[in-house]
């Protein structure tokens, strides 16, 4: 019968052999990184954002003030937007950055098909122990890059919510740390919508800042074809710093002081934006958080001890902007959220 244990007449061995062991797959490695015991000096982390920024820029020319934005995004612990015609070098910078920090990197490529379980990893059952198994998605990684992310939809664009806002993936009533430090990096392309999915509200407010690179200027692009003459330079592009020390850099980024006078500003601004009549939505309280930590790895960057209400100016407009909607009969006078924000941040000034 079916099943039944039968010797051999010739050798006499059993007909029902015991499987095979399989080997071990190699599982990833979660670690939970201690806070650092030092803290370095504005002075030190000045040195080290200047270090990274120089690495970048062997890569990404002349853009010198977006790669220091999104080098201040790293120090700030938030996640980066990158928004722009294709062929500007959205996805190389986002490269640059992870190469020159040192950190594991993982890319994410948006289709319409992709599944959540292609971003956070899925349970497998071994077939010689019944045992289930979790595989790690490619979100497990520190720095990982979402390349057009509005191709994906909403249902995979959602899997991302609980890494970028807290950190963590939970699957099956597990929670799993992500090792820091953790950065998203994303790319989309606002000129063709065909096959895509336009980010919701709860996504766009989970990052920290929205960049656009813009095309380069004649000796720009002339410069660009000279270095890519034998090899592109991302091939051979070396780490200046480590994640150990990014984080200990994130840890000084919370140090820099912010008084009271300059706190006040930075609340009447964002609150400026809930109040506004041409904005149908202003900025939530995340987006407070977010420009003061800006704000504050802007000024270590620049070795600078304290916050100022410049610091806060220069970021309002890439933290809020992606923050907000103007309204449909407001758009001929305020054609997007940054002018509103350009013109609470002159009434300001001019006070």
């Amino acid at each position: 019968m079916i099943g039944e244990n039968v010797s051999c007449p010739s050798c006499g061995k059993s007909l029902l052999q015991p499987r095979s062991p399989r080997a071990a797959v190699e599982k990833i490695k979660l670690t939970v990184t201690a806070p650092p015991l030092d803290i370095y000096p504005a002075a030190k982390l000045a040195s080290i954002a200047q270090a990274i920024i120089d690495n970048v820029q062997r890569v990404i020319v002349g853009k010198p003030e977006q790669v220091t934005l999104a080098v201040a995004t790293l120090f700030a612990e938030g996640h980066l937007l990158l928004e722009d015609v294709p062929g500007v070098a959205k996805t190389m910078l986002s490269r640059a950055i992870a190469q020159s920090v040192g950190c594991t990197f993982k890319r994410i490529q948006c289709t319409p098909d992709l599944d959540p379980a292609h971003v956070i990893g899925d349970f497998t059952t071994d077939l010689a122990t019944g045992k289930k198994d979790f595989r790690f998605g490619p979100i497990f990684s520190q720095m990982v890059l979402v390349d057009e992310i509005n191709r994906a939809s909403p249902r995979t664009q959602s899997a991302l919510l609980e890494a970028m806002g807290e950190g963590s993936v939970t699957m099956d009533r597990v929670t799993y740390r992500l090792e820091k430090p953790f950065m998203v990096m994303a790319t989309q392309n606002p000129i063709d919508q065909e096959g895509t999915f336009r980010l919701p509200e709860a996504q766009m407010d989970r990052f920290l800042i929205r960049l656009s690179l813009g095309y380069p200027d004649e000796a720009q692009e002339r410069e660009m074809c000279t270095r890519i003459r034998q090899q592109h330079p991302i091939d051979d592009l070396q780490p200046v710093t480590t994640g150990d020390v990014i984080i200990k850099c994130q840890r000084g980024v919370r140090e820099i002081a912010v008084s009271a006078e300059v706190c006040n500003h930075l609340i009447a601004l964002t609150r400026a934006t809930r109040t506004h009549p041409a904005l149908r939505l202003g900025a939530s309280p995340r987006g407070s958080l977010g420009l003061y930590h800006a704000a504050q790895a802007l000024a270590a960057m620049r070795g600078e001890p304290a916050v100022t209400i410049e610091h806060i100016n220069t970021f309002a407009v890439p933290v809020l902007a992606h923050r907000l909607i103007v309204r449909r009969e407001a758009l001929k006078d305020y054609p997007d959220p940054a002018a509103v924000i350009r013109e609470i941040v002159g009434r300001s000034a001019a006070l």
